[in-house]
């Protein structure tokens, strides 16, 4: 079952377990459940995606359960009227806070503004040697993406040299290593935390928030962050 954090009768929204797809696709032909599948049997009913999270990213994923509603939502997805909010951990100390302006090229070679911003909640240093490092350092981060292109917090984060812990292939493949064969760790550390935005309906303000993964909170334990 689904964990559903919200629902009303226009909308539901689900916590996102890492690794399930949003929906199926050619790419991952051997996958046999999405989200969209999964939610469809449990609610009895269609469901139109509101918009994508990455495979990898588990969190709030936001739905539609009629083609108005759906419409609606994406033209507030499409004019940047919605505020999500991430969380990360990444390799190194990250700056107290920071906005990434570097625009992203698509697949078809069209190269699109992106803009995220991020504050460090929290660092920590452990006794690992990493590279010509006697030890390892890990930040935590609130991510806002002011923009929405495809994997934009992986790229933005990997191309200021603080690549997402469990990132492939963004991240940084001694790290991932690192991880997988102490802590057999394999999932992504980033969490789509928050969603809020007006109700399309009733023009009421929802905030929508989805608590980290256990893998996601044991990391964070491990690394003192």
């Amino acid at each position: 079952m689904l964990e559903i954090i919200y629902q009303d009768a226009h909308l539901v929204a689900i916590n996102k377990p890492h690794g399930m797809l949003v929906h199926r696709s050619a790419i991952a032909h051997e996958v046999t459940e999405s989200s969209v599948q999964l939610l469809e049997t449990q609610l009895n009913q269609k469901v139109w995606p509101a918009h994508r999270l990455d495979r990898k990213t588990a969190g709030v994923l936001l739905f539609s359960l009629d083609t108005a509603t759906n419409s609606l939502m994406n033209q507030q997805f499409m004019h940047r009227e919605i505020r999500k909010i991430y969380h990360a951990i990444v390799r190194g100390y990250t700056p107290n806070e920071a906005t990434i302006n570097y625009p992203l090229v698509r697949e078809d070679g069209k190269e699109q503004d992106a803009i995220t911003h991020f504050k460090t909640l929290s660092q920590s240093e452990i006794d690992i040697p990493s590279g010509k490092f006697e030890t390892s350092r890990y930040s935590f981060l609130e991510v806002i993406p002011e923009t929405g292109r495809m994997h934009q917090i992986r790229k933005h984060l990997a191309h200021i040299f603080h690549p997402i812990i469990g990132d492939r292939p963004h991240g940084c493949n001694k790290q991932n290593k690192l991880f997988k064969e102490r802590w057999g760790m394999t999932s992504m550390m980033l969490h789509a935390s928050e969603l809020s935005f007006m109700h399309p309906h009733s023009r009421e303000h929802i905030l929508i928030q989805a608590e980290f993964s256990e893998e996601f909170m044991r990391m964070k334990e491990v690394l003192g962050l």
